[in-house]
Protein backbone atom coordinates (compact mmCIF):
# COMPACT_ATOMS: atom_id res chain seq x y z
CA UNK A 1 0.00 0.00 0.00
CA UNK A 2 1.72 3.27 -1.12
CA UNK A 3 1.56 6.15 1.50
CA UNK A 4 0.22 9.48 0.06
CA UNK A 5 2.08 12.80 1.22
CA UNK A 6 1.27 16.16 1.54
CA UNK A 7 2.58 19.04 -1.17
CA UNK A 8 1.18 21.61 -2.47
CA UNK A 9 1.33 22.21 -6.21
CA UNK A 10 0.62 25.46 -8.49
CA UNK A 11 -2.57 25.14 -10.60
CA UNK A 12 -1.50 25.27 -14.27
CA UNK A 13 -1.45 28.78 -15.48
CA UNK A 14 -4.31 28.21 -18.04
CA UNK A 15 -6.62 27.88 -14.64
CA UNK A 16 -4.65 30.44 -12.74
CA UNK A 17 -5.94 33.19 -14.43
CA UNK A 18 -9.68 32.64 -14.13
CA UNK A 19 -8.58 33.44 -10.51
CA UNK A 20 -8.12 37.08 -9.10
CA UNK A 21 -4.46 37.56 -8.29
CA UNK A 22 -4.72 37.90 -4.70
CA UNK A 23 -6.77 34.45 -4.50
CA UNK A 24 -4.75 31.28 -2.85
CA UNK A 25 -4.94 29.00 -5.85
CA UNK A 26 -3.46 25.85 -4.96
CA UNK A 27 -4.06 22.02 -5.01
CA UNK A 28 -2.78 20.55 -2.51
CA UNK A 29 -1.37 16.85 -2.07
CA UNK A 30 -2.27 15.53 -5.61
CA UNK A 31 -1.54 11.62 -6.39
CA UNK A 32 -2.17 9.67 -8.88
CA UNK A 33 -3.69 5.48 -8.55
CA UNK A 34 -2.34 2.72 -11.04
CA UNK A 35 -5.16 3.55 -12.82
CA UNK A 36 -4.15 6.50 -15.42
CA UNK A 37 -8.46 7.66 -15.13
CA UNK A 38 -8.39 8.54 -11.44
CA UNK A 39 -6.27 10.58 -9.10
CA UNK A 40 -6.90 11.53 -5.42
CA UNK A 41 -6.90 14.44 -3.49
CA UNK A 42 -5.66 15.53 -0.26
CA UNK A 43 -7.05 18.78 -0.44
CA UNK A 44 -8.50 21.10 -3.12
CA UNK A 45 -8.82 24.80 -2.29
CA UNK A 46 -10.01 27.25 -5.18
CA UNK A 47 -11.07 30.55 -4.12
CA UNK A 48 -11.73 32.98 -6.78
CA UNK A 49 -13.87 36.46 -7.46
CA UNK A 50 -17.28 36.48 -5.69
CA UNK A 51 -19.32 33.26 -6.26
CA UNK A 52 -16.26 31.14 -6.29
CA UNK A 53 -16.20 27.47 -4.22
CA UNK A 54 -13.91 26.53 -1.24
CA UNK A 55 -13.55 22.77 -1.88
CA UNK A 56 -12.19 20.84 0.85
CA UNK A 57 -11.20 17.01 0.32
CA UNK A 58 -9.60 14.75 3.27
CA UNK A 59 -6.87 12.08 1.67
CA UNK A 60 -7.94 8.86 1.18
CA UNK A 61 -5.17 5.94 1.02
CA UNK A 62 -5.53 3.41 -2.32
CA UNK A 63 -4.27 -0.06 -2.39
CA UNK A 64 -1.68 0.13 -5.40
CA UNK A 65 -2.06 4.19 -5.73
CA UNK A 66 1.72 5.19 -6.57
CA UNK A 67 2.41 8.93 -4.80
CA UNK A 68 3.56 11.51 -6.22
CA UNK A 69 4.18 14.98 -5.45
CA UNK A 70 3.06 17.03 -8.74
CA UNK A 71 3.82 20.38 -10.27
CA UNK A 72 2.20 21.81 -12.87
CA UNK A 73 -0.67 19.92 -14.09
CA UNK A 74 0.45 20.01 -17.81
CA UNK A 75 -3.65 17.88 -19.35
CA UNK A 76 -5.05 21.03 -20.13
CA UNK A 77 -7.88 19.40 -21.80
CA UNK A 78 -8.50 18.07 -17.79
CA UNK A 79 -7.67 21.73 -16.98
CA UNK A 80 -10.30 23.43 -18.91
CA UNK A 81 -12.90 20.61 -17.79
CA UNK A 82 -12.17 21.19 -14.24
CA UNK A 83 -12.88 24.69 -14.41
CA UNK A 84 -16.27 24.86 -16.38
CA UNK A 85 -17.67 22.27 -13.65
CA UNK A 86 -16.29 24.64 -10.81
CA UNK A 87 -17.96 27.56 -12.48
CA UNK A 88 -21.54 26.04 -12.08
CA UNK A 89 -21.22 23.63 -9.54
CA UNK A 90 -24.39 24.03 -7.01
CA UNK A 91 -22.96 21.10 -3.84
CA UNK A 92 -19.70 19.52 -2.57
CA UNK A 93 -21.08 16.43 -3.43
CA UNK A 94 -21.45 17.64 -7.65
CA UNK A 95 -17.84 19.06 -7.30
CA UNK A 96 -16.45 15.97 -6.15
CA UNK A 97 -18.19 13.19 -8.22
CA UNK A 98 -18.11 14.98 -11.20
CA UNK A 99 -14.40 16.27 -11.95
CA UNK A 100 -12.76 13.26 -10.53
CA UNK A 101 -12.62 13.97 -6.64
CA UNK A 102 -13.42 10.82 -4.26
CA UNK A 103 -15.62 11.78 -1.59
CA UNK A 104 -14.63 12.29 1.70
CA UNK A 105 -15.23 9.41 3.37
CA UNK A 106 -13.91 9.93 6.65
CA UNK A 107 -16.30 12.88 7.31
CA UNK A 108 -18.59 12.65 10.56
CA UNK A 109 -21.94 13.33 11.44
CA UNK A 110 -23.75 13.16 14.86
CA UNK A 111 -27.38 12.88 15.11
CA UNK A 112 -29.11 13.58 18.44
CA UNK A 113 -32.22 11.96 18.79
CA UNK A 114 -34.57 13.47 21.90
CA UNK A 115 -36.82 10.58 22.60
CA UNK A 116 -39.64 11.93 24.22
CA UNK A 117 -39.85 15.19 22.11
CA UNK A 118 -43.31 16.39 23.28
CA UNK A 119 -42.33 16.40 27.01
CA UNK A 120 -41.73 18.83 29.35
CA UNK A 121 -37.94 17.57 29.81
CA UNK A 122 -37.02 17.75 26.38
CA UNK A 123 -38.90 21.57 26.11
CA UNK A 124 -37.76 23.43 28.82
CA UNK A 125 -33.90 21.70 29.15
CA UNK A 126 -32.99 19.14 26.43
CA UNK A 127 -33.90 21.08 23.07
CA UNK A 128 -32.94 25.08 24.96
CA UNK A 129 -28.88 23.01 26.18
CA UNK A 130 -28.48 21.76 22.68
CA UNK A 131 -28.97 25.34 21.00
CA UNK A 132 -27.21 27.34 23.56
CA UNK A 133 -24.07 24.43 22.51
CA UNK A 134 -24.77 25.12 18.94
CA UNK A 135 -24.45 29.46 19.91
CA UNK A 136 -21.32 28.57 21.71
CA UNK A 137 -19.74 26.53 18.51
CA UNK A 138 -19.43 23.49 20.72
CA UNK A 139 -21.55 21.43 18.16
CA UNK A 140 -19.86 19.33 15.49
CA UNK A 141 -20.09 21.50 12.04
CA UNK A 142 -22.43 18.11 10.56
CA UNK A 143 -25.36 17.71 13.22
CA UNK A 144 -28.78 16.73 12.86
CA UNK A 145 -31.54 17.35 15.96
CA UNK A 146 -34.72 14.60 15.52
CA UNK A 147 -37.30 14.69 18.24
CA UNK A 148 -39.02 11.30 18.07
CA UNK A 149 -42.77 11.14 20.30
CA UNK A 150 -45.86 9.13 19.78
CA UNK A 151 -47.58 12.50 19.11
CA UNK A 152 -48.17 13.29 15.93
CA UNK A 153 -46.16 16.51 14.46
CA UNK A 154 -44.51 18.17 11.45
CA UNK A 155 -41.31 19.43 11.53
CA UNK A 156 -42.73 23.00 11.68
CA UNK A 157 -44.65 22.04 14.97
CA UNK A 158 -42.27 20.37 16.28
CA UNK A 159 -39.57 24.11 15.59
CA UNK A 160 -42.61 26.32 16.32
CA UNK A 161 -42.72 24.22 19.93
CA UNK A 162 -39.22 24.43 20.32
CA UNK A 163 -38.73 28.24 19.63
CA UNK A 164 -40.88 29.12 22.49
CA UNK A 165 -37.84 27.80 25.04
CA UNK A 166 -34.47 29.18 23.04
CA UNK A 167 -33.10 31.88 24.83
CA UNK A 168 -29.49 33.27 24.27
CA UNK A 169 -26.72 34.16 26.47
CA UNK A 170 -26.97 37.58 28.26
CA UNK A 171 -23.80 38.28 27.26
CA UNK A 172 -23.65 37.72 23.81
CA UNK A 173 -26.66 38.19 22.54
CA UNK A 174 -25.68 39.60 18.77
CA UNK A 175 -27.12 37.53 15.88
CA UNK A 176 -29.41 35.89 18.40
CA UNK A 177 -32.70 35.30 15.94
CA UNK A 178 -30.37 34.52 13.10
CA UNK A 179 -28.73 31.54 15.06
CA UNK A 180 -32.26 30.41 16.16
CA UNK A 181 -33.27 30.07 12.70
CA UNK A 182 -29.95 28.45 11.65
CA UNK A 183 -30.45 26.05 14.94
CA UNK A 184 -34.27 25.22 13.87
CA UNK A 185 -33.52 24.40 10.44
CA UNK A 186 -31.43 21.08 11.76
CA UNK A 187 -34.19 20.16 13.81
CA UNK A 188 -36.93 17.40 12.35
CA UNK A 189 -39.16 15.36 14.17
CA UNK A 190 -40.39 11.57 13.16
CA UNK A 191 -43.44 10.23 14.93
CA UNK A 192 -43.68 6.45 16.14
CA UNK A 193 -44.15 4.16 19.00
CA UNK A 194 -41.59 3.60 21.69
CA UNK A 195 -41.74 -0.51 21.44
CA UNK A 196 -41.72 -0.37 17.35
CA UNK A 197 -38.86 -1.76 15.74
CA UNK A 198 -40.48 -0.54 12.11
CA UNK A 199 -40.87 3.22 13.55
CA UNK A 200 -37.56 3.10 14.52
CA UNK A 201 -36.24 1.31 11.38
CA UNK A 202 -37.99 4.41 9.11
CA UNK A 203 -35.95 6.69 11.32
CA UNK A 204 -33.41 5.51 10.68
CA UNK A 205 -33.96 5.90 7.23
CA UNK A 206 -34.34 9.39 7.41
CA UNK A 207 -31.37 9.63 9.80
CA UNK A 208 -29.45 8.08 7.21
CA UNK A 209 -30.54 10.59 4.67
CA UNK A 210 -29.35 13.16 6.47
CA UNK A 211 -25.69 11.79 7.22
CA UNK A 212 -25.21 11.73 3.88
CA UNK A 213 -22.70 8.32 3.85
CA UNK A 214 -20.23 9.82 6.09
CA UNK A 215 -19.47 7.89 9.34
CA UNK A 216 -22.38 8.37 11.82
CA UNK A 217 -22.35 8.46 15.36
CA UNK A 218 -25.51 8.80 16.84
CA UNK A 219 -26.77 9.46 20.67
CA UNK A 220 -30.49 8.83 21.64
CA UNK A 221 -31.88 11.08 24.83
CA UNK A 222 -34.22 9.05 26.84
CA UNK A 223 -36.62 11.75 27.92
CA UNK A 224 -39.47 8.80 28.79
CA UNK A 225 -40.91 7.22 31.59
CA UNK A 226 -38.41 4.43 32.96
CA UNK A 227 -41.08 1.44 32.45
CA UNK A 228 -40.69 2.54 28.30
CA UNK A 229 -36.97 2.72 28.84
CA UNK A 230 -35.86 -0.85 27.71
CA UNK A 231 -38.50 -1.00 25.02
CA UNK A 232 -36.85 2.22 23.27
CA UNK A 233 -33.77 1.02 23.55
CA UNK A 234 -34.34 -2.07 21.98
CA UNK A 235 -36.19 -0.68 19.16
CA UNK A 236 -33.31 2.14 18.63
CA UNK A 237 -30.25 -0.19 19.23
CA UNK A 238 -31.42 -2.91 16.75
CA UNK A 239 -33.64 -0.57 13.82
CA UNK A 240 -31.65 2.94 14.58
CA UNK A 241 -27.73 2.21 15.28
CA UNK A 242 -24.99 3.21 13.76
CA UNK A 243 -23.33 0.90 11.64
CA UNK A 244 -20.02 2.84 11.51
CA UNK A 245 -19.85 4.86 14.12
CA UNK A 246 -20.44 5.16 17.54
CA UNK A 247 -24.41 4.87 19.62
CA UNK A 248 -24.79 6.64 22.65
CA UNK A 249 -27.79 6.74 24.98
CA UNK A 250 -28.41 9.01 27.89
CA UNK A 251 -30.65 7.94 30.42
CA UNK A 252 -32.80 10.17 33.23
CA UNK A 253 -33.55 9.00 36.27
CA UNK A 254 -35.17 7.30 38.15
CA UNK A 255 -33.07 4.03 37.42
CA UNK A 256 -35.13 1.66 39.44
CA UNK A 257 -36.86 2.25 42.65
CA UNK A 258 -34.48 -0.18 45.23
CA UNK A 259 -31.58 -2.57 44.46
CA UNK A 260 -33.41 -5.08 42.88
CA UNK A 261 -35.09 -3.08 40.13
CA UNK A 262 -31.77 -1.40 39.44
CA UNK A 263 -29.89 -4.22 38.79
CA UNK A 264 -32.64 -5.68 36.30
CA UNK A 265 -32.80 -2.39 34.50
CA UNK A 266 -28.99 -2.75 34.09
CA UNK A 267 -28.97 -6.05 33.14
CA UNK A 268 -32.02 -5.36 30.53
CA UNK A 269 -29.82 -2.31 29.14
CA UNK A 270 -26.77 -4.59 29.44
CA UNK A 271 -28.54 -6.90 26.49
CA UNK A 272 -28.41 -4.39 23.87
CA UNK A 273 -25.70 -1.41 25.06
CA UNK A 274 -22.41 -2.09 26.09
CA UNK A 275 -21.38 -0.18 29.73
CA UNK A 276 -19.50 2.23 27.81
CA UNK A 277 -22.71 3.12 25.88
CA UNK A 278 -24.44 3.76 28.63
CA UNK A 279 -24.70 7.62 30.17
CA UNK A 280 -26.67 7.54 33.10
CA UNK A 281 -27.35 11.34 33.46
CA UNK A 282 -27.81 13.01 37.27
CA UNK A 283 -28.18 16.80 36.02
CA UNK A 284 -26.58 17.71 39.35
CA UNK A 285 -23.14 16.46 38.28
CA UNK A 286 -22.84 19.09 35.71
CA UNK A 287 -23.56 22.20 37.83
CA UNK A 288 -20.82 24.57 37.72
CA UNK A 289 -19.97 24.92 41.74
CA UNK A 290 -19.90 20.74 42.45
CA UNK A 291 -17.83 20.69 38.78
CA UNK A 292 -15.92 23.19 40.72
CA UNK A 293 -15.51 20.91 44.11
CA UNK A 294 -12.58 18.70 42.95
CA UNK A 295 -11.15 21.87 41.42
CA UNK A 296 -11.28 23.20 45.19
CA UNK A 297 -9.85 20.70 46.73
CA UNK A 298 -7.12 19.10 44.38
CA UNK A 299 -6.11 22.68 43.12
CA UNK A 300 -5.30 24.55 46.36
CA UNK A 301 -2.75 23.56 48.89
CA UNK A 302 -4.92 25.08 51.98
CA UNK A 303 -8.02 22.81 51.80
CA UNK A 304 -6.76 19.74 51.15
CA UNK A 305 -4.30 19.32 54.41
CA UNK A 306 -7.43 20.50 56.25
CA UNK A 307 -10.08 17.80 54.48
CA UNK A 308 -9.99 15.17 57.01
CA UNK A 309 -11.81 13.85 60.12
CA UNK A 310 -9.15 15.95 62.06
CA UNK A 311 -9.63 19.08 61.11
CA UNK A 312 -13.90 18.48 59.70
CA UNK A 313 -16.32 17.82 62.70
CA UNK A 314 -19.45 17.77 60.07
CA UNK A 315 -20.59 18.01 56.73
CA UNK A 316 -24.14 19.00 55.47
CA UNK A 317 -25.42 18.61 52.36
CA UNK A 318 -29.12 20.56 51.90
CA UNK A 319 -31.41 20.77 49.29
CA UNK A 320 -34.64 22.30 49.50
CA UNK A 321 -37.50 23.88 47.33
CA UNK A 322 -40.19 26.57 48.13
CA UNK A 323 -43.11 24.54 45.70
CA UNK A 324 -44.89 21.38 46.10
CA UNK A 325 -45.38 18.52 43.56
CA UNK A 326 -47.38 21.02 41.45
CA UNK A 327 -49.52 18.59 39.52
CA UNK A 328 -46.29 15.88 39.81
CA UNK A 329 -47.57 13.72 42.76
CA UNK A 330 -48.60 11.15 40.85
CA UNK A 331 -45.04 10.39 39.67
CA UNK A 332 -43.49 11.35 43.22
CA UNK A 333 -45.92 9.16 44.99
CA UNK A 334 -44.21 6.42 43.71
CA UNK A 335 -40.49 7.40 44.74
CA UNK A 336 -40.67 10.25 47.44
CA UNK A 337 -37.70 12.27 48.41
CA UNK A 338 -35.78 9.95 49.23
CA UNK A 339 -35.25 8.21 46.06
CA UNK A 340 -35.68 11.50 44.35
CA UNK A 341 -32.88 13.89 45.28
CA UNK A 342 -31.27 11.83 48.27
CA UNK A 343 -30.02 8.41 47.07
CA UNK A 344 -29.32 10.35 44.02
CA UNK A 345 -28.28 14.17 44.01
CA UNK A 346 -27.04 14.38 47.45
CA UNK A 347 -25.25 10.99 47.75
CA UNK A 348 -22.99 11.84 44.17
CA UNK A 349 -22.30 15.00 45.83
CA UNK A 350 -20.96 13.36 48.91
CA UNK A 351 -19.00 10.89 47.08
CA UNK A 352 -16.88 13.32 45.09
CA UNK A 353 -16.29 15.68 48.35
CA UNK A 354 -15.45 12.57 50.50
CA UNK A 355 -13.00 10.44 47.40
CA UNK A 356 -9.57 9.89 47.70
CA UNK A 357 -7.21 11.90 45.30
CA UNK A 358 -7.74 9.67 42.09
CA UNK A 359 -4.68 8.81 40.03
CA UNK A 360 -5.73 11.19 37.38
CA UNK A 361 -8.71 13.08 35.94
CA UNK A 362 -9.48 10.30 33.77
CA UNK A 363 -13.62 9.06 34.40
CA UNK A 364 -12.33 5.75 35.37
CA UNK A 365 -9.87 6.98 37.99
CA UNK A 366 -12.47 9.55 39.23
CA UNK A 367 -15.50 6.56 39.36
CA UNK A 368 -13.77 4.12 41.03
CA UNK A 369 -12.42 6.53 44.11
CA UNK A 370 -15.96 7.57 44.13
CA UNK A 371 -17.24 4.01 44.57
CA UNK A 372 -14.71 3.21 47.39
CA UNK A 373 -16.56 5.56 49.20
CA UNK A 374 -20.03 4.52 48.97
CA UNK A 375 -18.90 0.94 49.29
CA UNK A 376 -17.35 2.48 52.84
CA UNK A 377 -20.15 3.97 53.96
CA UNK A 378 -22.10 2.00 57.14
CA UNK A 379 -25.73 0.68 56.68
CA UNK A 380 -28.08 3.62 57.26
CA UNK A 381 -30.20 2.53 60.18
CA UNK A 382 -33.83 3.85 60.67
CA UNK A 383 -33.21 6.17 64.26
CA UNK A 384 -30.65 8.27 61.81
CA UNK A 385 -33.75 9.20 59.44
CA UNK A 386 -36.26 11.85 60.11
CA UNK A 387 -39.35 11.95 57.34
CA UNK A 388 -41.67 14.18 56.82
CA UNK A 389 -44.53 15.55 54.58
CA UNK A 390 -45.66 18.91 54.21
CA UNK A 391 -49.23 20.08 55.18
CA UNK A 392 -51.68 23.21 54.09
CA UNK A 393 -50.91 26.33 55.80
CA UNK A 394 -52.18 30.05 55.37
CA UNK A 395 -49.83 33.02 56.01
CA UNK A 396 -50.55 36.38 55.29
CA UNK A 397 -54.22 35.59 53.84
CA UNK A 398 -52.70 33.13 51.38
CA UNK A 399 -53.25 29.30 51.49
CA UNK A 400 -51.25 26.85 50.92
CA UNK A 401 -52.20 23.24 49.90
CA UNK A 402 -51.24 19.96 51.95
CA UNK A 403 -49.19 17.21 49.80
CA UNK A 404 -52.54 15.04 49.50
CA UNK A 405 -54.63 17.84 48.28
CA UNK A 406 -52.47 16.92 44.96
CA UNK A 407 -55.52 15.35 43.11
CA UNK A 408 -52.59 12.45 41.47
CA UNK A 409 -51.88 11.58 45.69
CA UNK A 410 -53.78 9.02 47.53
CA UNK A 411 -55.29 10.83 50.34
CA UNK A 412 -53.90 7.85 52.62
CA UNK A 413 -50.38 8.85 51.25
CA UNK A 414 -47.43 8.52 53.66
CA UNK A 415 -44.54 9.18 51.19
CA UNK A 416 -42.39 11.70 52.53
CA UNK A 417 -41.64 14.84 51.20
CA UNK A 418 -38.99 16.13 53.85
CA UNK A 419 -36.17 13.66 54.55
CA UNK A 420 -33.01 14.01 56.70
CA UNK A 421 -30.31 11.67 57.43
CA UNK A 422 -26.91 10.78 59.63
CA UNK A 423 -24.41 9.16 57.37
CA UNK A 424 -20.96 8.31 58.16
CA UNK A 425 -18.22 6.95 56.07
CA UNK A 426 -16.15 4.47 57.89
CA UNK A 427 -12.51 4.52 56.36
CA UNK A 428 -9.31 6.30 58.13
CA UNK A 429 -10.24 9.85 56.88
CA UNK A 430 -13.62 10.10 57.87
CA UNK A 431 -14.04 7.93 60.73
CA UNK A 432 -16.76 9.27 63.08
CA UNK A 433 -17.45 12.67 61.13
CA UNK A 434 -21.20 12.77 60.37
CA UNK A 435 -22.63 13.43 57.19
CA UNK A 436 -25.65 15.25 57.41
CA UNK A 437 -27.86 15.08 54.76
CA UNK A 438 -31.06 17.28 54.08
CA UNK A 439 -33.89 17.45 51.23
CA UNK A 440 -37.35 19.12 51.26
CA UNK A 441 -40.39 20.49 49.48
CA UNK A 442 -42.45 22.93 50.19
CA UNK A 443 -39.68 24.62 52.87
CA UNK A 444 -38.86 28.48 53.70
CA UNK A 445 -36.77 28.66 50.86
CA UNK A 446 -34.77 27.26 47.70
CA UNK A 447 -31.55 26.08 47.27
CA UNK A 448 -28.53 23.76 47.73
CA UNK A 449 -25.45 23.51 49.04
CA UNK A 450 -22.63 22.38 50.88
CA UNK A 451 -21.65 23.56 54.35
CA UNK A 452 -18.25 22.30 56.19
CA UNK A 453 -17.76 23.01 59.39
CA UNK A 454 -14.76 23.03 60.76
CA UNK A 455 -13.17 22.17 64.68
CA UNK A 456 -13.35 23.96 67.25
CA UNK A 457 -9.93 25.92 67.58
CA UNK A 458 -8.13 24.32 70.43
CA UNK A 459 -6.93 26.35 73.75
CA UNK A 460 -8.38 29.67 71.84
CA UNK A 461 -7.01 32.76 73.37
CA UNK A 462 -10.23 34.19 72.64
CA UNK A 463 -13.01 32.17 74.10
CA UNK A 464 -13.91 34.86 76.47
CA UNK A 465 -14.11 37.53 73.56
CA UNK A 466 -15.96 34.96 71.15
CA UNK A 467 -18.49 33.94 74.15
CA UNK A 468 -20.25 30.78 75.72
CA UNK A 469 -21.57 29.37 72.24
CA UNK A 470 -18.49 28.07 70.39
CA UNK A 471 -20.44 27.07 67.41
CA UNK A 472 -21.04 30.60 66.53
CA UNK A 473 -16.90 31.08 66.11
CA UNK A 474 -16.33 28.03 64.20
CA UNK A 475 -14.82 28.40 60.67
CA UNK A 476 -17.29 26.83 58.03
CA UNK A 477 -16.66 26.80 54.64
CA UNK A 478 -19.76 26.99 52.30
CA UNK A 479 -20.46 25.74 48.53
CA UNK A 480 -23.73 27.39 47.28
CA UNK A 481 -24.54 25.44 44.49
CA UNK A 482 -27.85 27.20 43.43
CA UNK A 483 -29.41 30.15 43.27
CA UNK A 484 -27.07 32.74 43.01
CA UNK A 485 -23.63 30.42 43.21
CA UNK A 486 -20.82 31.03 45.64
CA UNK A 487 -18.46 30.06 47.82
CA UNK A 488 -17.52 31.69 50.82
CA UNK A 489 -15.64 30.85 54.20
CA UNK A 490 -16.14 32.01 57.19
CA UNK A 491 -13.80 34.02 59.43
CA UNK A 492 -13.69 35.04 62.73
CA UNK A 493 -11.99 39.20 62.88
CA UNK A 494 -11.42 41.39 65.02
CA UNK A 495 -13.77 44.86 64.48
CA UNK A 496 -11.72 47.98 63.78
CA UNK A 497 -11.60 50.60 66.61
CA UNK A 498 -10.04 50.30 70.52
CA UNK A 499 -11.75 47.78 71.83
CA UNK A 500 -11.32 43.50 71.53
CA UNK A 501 -14.99 42.72 69.60
CA UNK A 502 -14.61 40.12 67.40
CA UNK A 503 -16.68 39.76 63.99
CA UNK A 504 -17.68 36.71 62.27
CA UNK A 505 -16.51 37.69 58.74
CA UNK A 506 -16.88 35.77 55.35
CA UNK A 507 -14.37 35.32 52.65
CA UNK A 508 -16.99 35.67 49.25
CA UNK A 509 -16.43 34.29 46.14
CA UNK A 510 -19.26 35.36 44.30
CA UNK A 511 -19.51 34.06 40.87
CA UNK A 512 -21.85 37.17 39.42
CA UNK A 513 -19.72 39.75 41.00
CA UNK A 514 -16.57 38.17 40.09
CA UNK A 515 -17.11 36.65 36.50
CA UNK A 516 -19.28 38.45 33.76
CA UNK A 517 -20.16 35.04 31.88
CA UNK A 518 -23.43 33.80 32.06
CA UNK A 519 -23.09 29.94 33.44
CA UNK A 520 -24.20 27.50 31.71
CA UNK A 521 -26.93 25.06 32.15
CA UNK A 522 -25.59 21.64 33.80
CA UNK A 523 -27.63 19.99 30.49
CA UNK A 524 -25.21 21.47 28.37
CA UNK A 525 -22.35 20.60 29.92
CA UNK A 526 -23.54 16.72 30.28
CA UNK A 527 -25.08 16.63 26.48
CA UNK A 528 -21.32 17.87 25.33
CA UNK A 529 -19.78 15.52 27.47
CA UNK A 530 -21.97 12.46 26.08
CA UNK A 531 -21.31 13.73 22.52
CA UNK A 532 -16.96 13.67 23.27
CA UNK A 533 -17.72 10.85 25.11
CA UNK A 534 -16.56 11.88 28.24
CA UNK A 535 -17.88 9.60 31.17
CA UNK A 536 -16.35 11.62 34.18
CA UNK A 537 -20.17 13.37 34.90
CA UNK A 538 -21.95 10.11 33.95
CA UNK A 539 -22.89 7.36 36.60
CA UNK A 540 -21.36 3.78 35.95
CA UNK A 541 -23.25 0.82 37.11
CA UNK A 542 -21.05 -0.31 40.11
CA UNK A 543 -21.65 3.54 41.48
CA UNK A 544 -25.49 2.29 41.25
CA UNK A 545 -25.48 -0.54 42.94
CA UNK A 546 -23.16 0.63 45.86
CA UNK A 547 -25.87 4.03 46.12
CA UNK A 548 -29.05 1.65 46.30
CA UNK A 549 -27.14 -0.70 48.89
CA UNK A 550 -26.90 1.77 51.00
CA UNK A 551 -31.05 2.99 50.70
CA UNK A 552 -32.58 0.19 49.90
CA UNK A 553 -32.55 -1.30 53.24
CA UNK A 554 -33.83 1.99 55.18
CA UNK A 555 -36.46 2.52 52.49
CA UNK A 556 -37.71 -0.86 53.08
CA UNK A 557 -37.84 -0.80 56.04
CA UNK A 558 -40.15 2.64 56.06
CA UNK A 559 -42.40 1.60 53.88
CA UNK A 560 -43.09 -1.99 55.84
CA UNK A 561 -43.07 -0.20 58.96
CA UNK A 562 -45.46 2.62 57.77
CA UNK A 563 -43.36 5.12 59.20
CA UNK A 564 -45.70 8.26 59.46
CA UNK A 565 -44.01 11.43 58.44
CA UNK A 566 -44.19 14.31 60.40
CA UNK A 567 -45.96 17.40 59.10
CA UNK A 568 -44.74 20.40 58.67
CA UNK A 569 -46.69 23.73 56.93
CA UNK A 570 -46.19 24.85 53.57
CA UNK A 571 -43.31 26.84 53.85
CA UNK A 572 -41.83 26.27 56.88
CA UNK A 573 -38.26 25.47 57.98
CA UNK A 574 -39.52 21.92 57.95
CA UNK A 575 -39.82 19.17 60.66
CA UNK A 576 -38.58 19.38 64.30
CA UNK A 577 -37.35 16.11 64.09
CA UNK A 578 -34.69 16.98 62.00
CA UNK A 579 -33.29 19.66 64.58
CA UNK A 580 -33.29 17.01 67.12
CA UNK A 581 -31.31 14.42 64.50
CA UNK A 582 -28.78 16.96 64.09
CA UNK A 583 -28.47 17.66 68.09
CA UNK A 584 -28.07 13.89 68.44
CA UNK A 585 -24.93 14.53 66.85
CA UNK A 586 -23.99 17.67 68.05
CA UNK A 587 -24.79 19.67 65.17
CA UNK A 588 -26.29 23.08 64.18
CA UNK A 589 -27.81 23.13 60.70
CA UNK A 590 -25.99 25.50 59.17
CA UNK A 591 -28.55 26.89 56.53
CA UNK A 592 -30.96 28.21 59.70
CA UNK A 593 -28.42 30.54 61.46
CA UNK A 594 -29.28 33.84 61.70
CA UNK A 595 -26.12 34.69 59.67
CA UNK A 596 -27.42 32.63 56.51
CA UNK A 597 -26.91 35.09 53.72
CA UNK A 598 -29.04 33.87 50.37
Amino acid sequence: MATLYSTQCRLHPSLQSSFSSSSSSFIQCVTFSSSPKRFVAAEASLKSQPGSHHIPVQTHQHHGAAAAAVTPIENDTFIEGLKSKLSSVTSLEESLGEVGFEKDENESTVSITVVGASGDLAKKKIFPALFALYYEGCLPKNFTIYGYARSKMTNAELRNMVSKTLTCRIDRSENCSEKMDEFLKRCFYHSGQYDSPENFAALDKKLKEHEGGRISNRLYYLSIPPNIFIDAVKCASLSASSGNGWTRVIVEKPFGRDSDSSAALTRSLKQYLTEDQIFRIDHYLGKELVENLSVLRFSNLIFEPLWSRQYIRNVQLIFSEDFGTEGRGGYFDNYGIIRDIMQNHLLQILALFAMETPVSLDAEDIRNEKVKVLRSMRPIRLEDVVVGQYKGHTRGGVTYPAYTDDKTVPKNSLTPTFAAAALFIDNARWDGVPFLMKAGKALHNKGAEIRVQFRHVPGNLYNRNIGTDLDRATNELVIRVQPDEAIYLKINNKVPGLGMRLDHSKLNLHYAARYSTEIPDAYERLLLDAIEGERRLFIRSDELDAAWSLFTPVLNELEEKKIIPEYYPYGSRGPVGAHYLAAKYKVRWGDLGLDVDH
